[in-house]
């Protein structure tokens, strides 16, 4: 089996991901251990606060996380993350999350995600990633 590039394994992932598509999240860019995507905080997003609720944050930096992982082309799963409020977001407000590769160790991998309004850090975001050892096929 060929190897898939990080743009088909991010469109095969994509493919099904319900919740990222009810989010209306976007990707924009993947390559080798990366990738941006960006979301639009709606109305229906906003917590008691009236600012954007922290889970569909944390939701937003772990797809994310899910197409930097996994665009090595390997079935590639959680294995934990954690996330830091900064600033709030709003409805309105257009967010770009960057997940980049910190380390890939044989079947584990550390990724931050950074969470920006504009130039304003929003959100980071810490996961941690398992492979599960067999490639991503589009069958």
């Amino acid at each position: 089996m060929t190897p898939v590039t990080p743009e088909r394994a991010a469109e095969l992932l994509l493919r099904d991901d319900a919740a990222t598509k009810r989010l209306g999240i976007t990707l924009l860019d993947v390559g080798p251990g990366r990738a941006r995507m960006s979301m639009l905080v709606g109305e229906d997003m906003a917590n008691g606060h009236r600012t954007a609720h922290g889970g569909l944050l944390a939701a937003f930096a772990d797809s994310a996380f899910a197409v930097a992982c996994n665009s090595h082309g390997e079935v590639t799963v959680a294995a934990g993350f954690s996330i830091e409020f900064v600033e709030p977001a709003h409805a309105g407000d257009e967010l770009v999350a960057e997940a980049v590769e910190v380390v890939r160790r044989g079947r584990s991998g550390v990724y931050d995600v950074t969470i920006r309004r504009g130039e304003t850090v929003v959100a980071t975001f810490r996961g941690r990633s398992r492979s599960l050892g067999r490639p991503i096929s589009a069958e």
